[in-house]
């Protein structure tokens, strides 16, 4: 039986409507306050995983089609890990159970990045957890033994939500996310990670709400005061895939395209 969230999300896509707004990460600090543009999910002539206009203009890549995950594999894996599926055009994971399922890893994409911007929509159940990595590395013991983390999250109703270093869009346990907005639980938040070097921003719901530079002193010492500390190699990759995370909980994601930015 469908959960109450999926039929919000085929409901939402029957009707070509969302609550959500278009990020404009590349343009300058004035997007910020731009006149929201359509989602493209929701336009009448948009197929799911379709670009926009702007998107297509600015060289963008489809990762996900709403078909199929050809862009994708598991952690250490050749193929897709049990628990992710596609659904109603969009990237459904729920955990898995009994013996047989298969090996359950997140979902990384099949090629690297250094400097990219990536965009994605996200929606989660009650209290639900999850992230997307970056610059990670199969050679560590999981995704985030070394990529920093966008932070994915039901703010309300999980226990990280209470500390804005954890909560929903932050870089994970390192950067509090300033400002921004949720749209309501069983909706889509539009997000973005843009990485240009050292330099990362995060973006959410158009809102630029976290700025961090990687590898400098700085980087360092904060890493070394955190959790991370006892991760070689935590947030220092110059390159890596993108991961969706497995954290336990039913969580969604749709229009995955990423730019890939000049070194």
């Amino acid at each position: 039986m469908k959960t109450m969230l999926t039929v919000v999300v085929a409901v939402l896509l029957a009707l070509g409507a969302s609550a959500c707004v278009e990020v404009r990460v590349g343009a300058a600090d004035s997007a910020e306050t731009e006149e929201p543009a359509a989602d493209p999910a929701a336009a009448p002539d948009a197929a799911p995983g379709e670009l926009t206009a702007e998107e297509a203009e600015a060289g963008f890549q489809s990762l996900f089609d709403g078909e199929s995950l050809d862009h994708w594999r598991g952690f250490k894996l050749d193929q897709v890990p049990a628990g992710w599926a596609v659904a109603d055009g969009v990237v459904h994971f729920v955990p898995p159970e009994g013996d047989g399922a298969g090996p359950r890893a997140d979902l990384i994409t099949r090629e690297q990045y250094r400097s990219f911007e990536f965009r994605f929509d996200w929606a989660v159940t009650p209290g639900g957890n999850s992230g997307v990595m970056f610059h990670v590395s199969e050679d560590a013991p999981a995704s985030y033994s070394t990529g920093p983390e966008f932070q994915i999250l039901d703010d309300g109703g999980h226990r990280d939500g209470q500390r804005m270093e954890t909560s929903a869009a932050s870089n994970y346990a390192l950067h509090a996310r300033q400002g921004g907005e949720l749209v309501p639980l069983g909706e889509f938040n539009t997000s973005a990670l843009r990485v240009e070097g050292a330099a990362v921003t995060h973006w959410l719901n158009g809102k630029k709400v976290v700025e961090y530079t990687l590898w400098d002193d700085e980087w360092k010492e904060l890493v070394a005061a955190s959790k991370f500390a006892s991760m070689p190699g935590y947030g220092m990759m110059e390159t890596g895939h993108i991961a969706l995370q497995d954290h336990g909980n039913e969580i969604w994601f749709r229009n995955l395209r990423i730019l890939v930015l000049p070194d």
